[in-house]
């Protein structure tokens, strides 16, 4: 607990007396929520003599756990982030384009096409992330193998099966079903995670560790549905189909006839009202009246 400051001798009256006592105890209480919010996320496994006595604050109490995760794990854990957070920015991209070409400012690009490859860079996307959720889950398998925490038999194999079943059954979605429920499994496991941490079942800092990247994330995950749904429709869906061929047809409207000169030594003239055809096409005569 923090140490009350100037505040300290009206605590047993009804309120503050002054505007700066006032803002003492809300500094004060907030300071405690938050450490009591790092306390949390750690899974409750910060000791006293953990954390000194004039540092335990939010980024006192995450900064000591912090320390104690080797730095391979740190290393490694922001490396598998990496192609994650360049799919999103793909998607990101891509979604402007496509919403770009939906809407007919970048008239070189057919929307059909601009959306089939947001739609790929999507499923990379939900790819990408079954497999990280079926790696997480393969750790808890590595723990009991291990033994950590004592052995715990099919309880923690069924934590571990279970992150990999559900991120094998969000690829039968489309891609931003998939994101949504990745997002909901992602933040469930982090539960499981925390749990499992408080119970001993993984390392104390693994609760903490696992939430900064469950972070980083969900960011990611928002930020791409964030942007399909601002900018670039995705494929698959009826009423996308059925926009796009009204773009084309509108386009087609929008297109001039083309007309004029045509290069080449024959003509076309219109046929007489008595002919079998609308238009007939001979050679070109010359100056003088007479045919090439």
């Amino acid at each position: 607990m923090l140490v009350r400051g100037t505040a300290s001798h009206v605590s047993g009256r009804p309120g503050s007396q002054t505007a700066r006592q006032a803002a003492q105890n809300i500094k004060e209480e907030v300071g405690n929520s938050t450490a009591d919010l790092a306390r949390a996320i750690a899974g409750g496994n910060v000791f006293q003599d953990a954390v000194s006595t004039t540092n335990r604050t939010f980024l006192g109490i995450t900064n000591s756990v912090a320390k104690s995760v080797p730095q391979p794990y740190i290393v490694f854990g922001l490396a598998g982030g990496l192609p994650y957070l360049g799919a999103t920015g793909a998607t990101i991209w891509l979604a402007r384009q496509a919403g770009f070409a939906a809407t007919g400012f970048a008239g070189s690009i057919d929307p059909g096409v601009a959306i089939t490859v947001l739609d790929n860079a999507l499923n990379i996307q939900t790819t990408y992330g079954a497999v990280m959720l079926s790696f997480l889950g393969a750790l808890h398998w590595g723990f009991e193998f291990a033994g950590f925490g004592g052995h715990h038999g099919y309880t923690r194999l069924m934590l571990g099966a279970a992150p990999v079943v559900y991120g094998w059954s969000t690829l039968a979605l489309d891609p931003v079903s998939a994101l949504i429920a990745q997002w909901i499994g992602f933040t469930g496991l982090w539960w499981a995670d925390l749990k499992a941490t408080g119970a001993g079942w993984a390392p104390a800092w693994y609760s903490q560790y696992r939430f900064y990247l469950s972070v980083l994330v969900g960011s990611c995950i928002i930020a791409s549905l964030a942007a399909t749904s601002y900018w670039g429709p995705v494929g698959g869906h009826g009423l996308v189909s059925h926009d796009l061929n009204m773009i084309r047809a509108e386009r087609k409207q929008k297109e001039p006839e083309r007309e004029g000169y045509v290069g080449g030594d024959i003509e076309a003239l219109l046929a007489p009202e008595d002919a079998d055809s609308y238009v007939i096409v001979r050679k070109k005569k010359e100056n003088g009246g007479k045919q090439q």
